[in-house]
């Protein structure tokens, strides 16, 4: 479609967004633009409509104007509580978001935002988004946060939508969503295929995106009725998980993440992105050591089952959940002494 130069968007932009930034933004006609994409008037129309509907949408609204600030070069202003007394600037726009990354940062997003009870919390002004999930007993556990463009991005092309509008609004997975999410994860597993074809066999996680070991070992209860793991156990390891997903964008360390369970720490943990959560993945794998760090990594950030966690370990059955509880205990307790009860920020 010729609503635009494809040079002036990212790759990841829908043609039916650039046909209404065409026309809203740039001024050309339905017709003109029907001519263009060889369709009928009232499709065209029917698009921009349903865009402009879209638009009470704050995560749709920002995305489009940020597209066009993108498109334009145009500077951003500088809001009246940041502005110097003394000086008036102009903040540059930043670049543009990539297909890349926006895929990278959809892995694991639209993953967590498929558990059960997850949605994505998005305050006014703020420059990040939280994925939070709601337990049966009404408690929140944050297992992850991500860039505000990220989250507009993903609106945008429809992966999630509103759900709860407000100060805060919320935002659930949707249909092409969970489609995206499948998509990506299917080229992974064909990449994954590709490059293990000699190697030794890929242990592959049992569980399906919805529903992964820490979730499935949290429903169970012991003979008195009290919960396998406590709220502190598991959100412990959804923030170890959370670390692990981050630290992977930034490439394996040298010797494979299972080397971290026996060398000293290293890297800045205050450090932002994948580089400080590396770090902090470091800590925490070094403070459980090997057994309990290789228990939790293995199920909590690679998911795999804790069946072939047993055999690979040389256990007997059903003794892994309970070097798992151990080791969440533990891990629990690294985070609380570092960064109080809640656990800090993540990323």
């Amino acid at each position: 479609m010729a609503a635009l130069p494809r040079d002036e968007l990212p790759g990841w932009v829908p043609d039916n967004v650039e046909t209404y930034l065409a026309h809203v933004m740039q001024g050309r006609s339905i017709r003109s633009l029907a001519r263009d994409a060889g369709c009928h008037a009232s499709t065209v129309l029917r698009q921009v409509r349903r865009f402009e509907l879209r638009r009470d949408d704050p995560l749709v609204d920002h995305a489009l104007h940020r597209l066009e600030r993108q498109r334009t070069g145009a500077a951003t202003p500088v809001k009246r509580e940041d502005l110097d007394s003394m000086t008036l600037t102009a903040k540059k726009p930043a670049p543009p978001l990539c297909t890349e990354r926006l895929e990278s940062e959809a892995r694991r997003i639209l993953r967590r935002l498929a558990e059960p009870g997850a949605c994505l919390a998005v305050a006014d002004g703020m420059e990040k988004a939280v994925v939070v999930r709601e337990a049966k007993d009404g408690q929140t556990i944050r297992t992850g946060t991500l860039d505000r463009e990220i989250a507009e991005a993903m609106a945008l092309r429809d992966w999630i939508a509103v759900s709860a509008a407000g100060r805060v609004a919320r935002y659930r997975i949707t249909g092409a969503g969970r489609a995206a999410l499948r998509e990506i994860l299917s080229r992974d597993a064909a990449v994954s295929t590709v490059a293990t074809e000699d190697a030794e066999p890929d242990h592959r996680a049992r569980y399906g995106v919805a529903e992964t070991p820490i979730l499935v070992l949290a429903r169970r209860r012991d003979k008195d009725g009290t919960a396998f793991l406590t709220p502190e156990m598991l959100r412990a390891g959804e923030r170890l998980r959370e670390e692990y997903e981050i630290a992977v964008m930034g490439g394996e360390p040298e010797g494979g993440w299972d080397a971290l369970l026996t060398r000293e720490p290293e890297g800045d943990p205050c450090a932002r992105g994948a580089a400080g959560a590396a770090a902090r993945l470091s800590m925490a794998l070094a403070e459980l050591g090997p057994g309990l760090g290789d228990v939790t990594l293995r199920v909590c950030c690679r998911l795999e089952g804790l069946e072939t966690v047993e055999k690979q370990m040389g256990w007997a059955a059903r003794s892994g959940k309970i070097v798992l509880r151990i080791a969440l205990q533990r891990l629990a307790r690294h985070f609380a002494d570092r960064e109080g009860a809640g656990g800090g920020l993540i990323g």
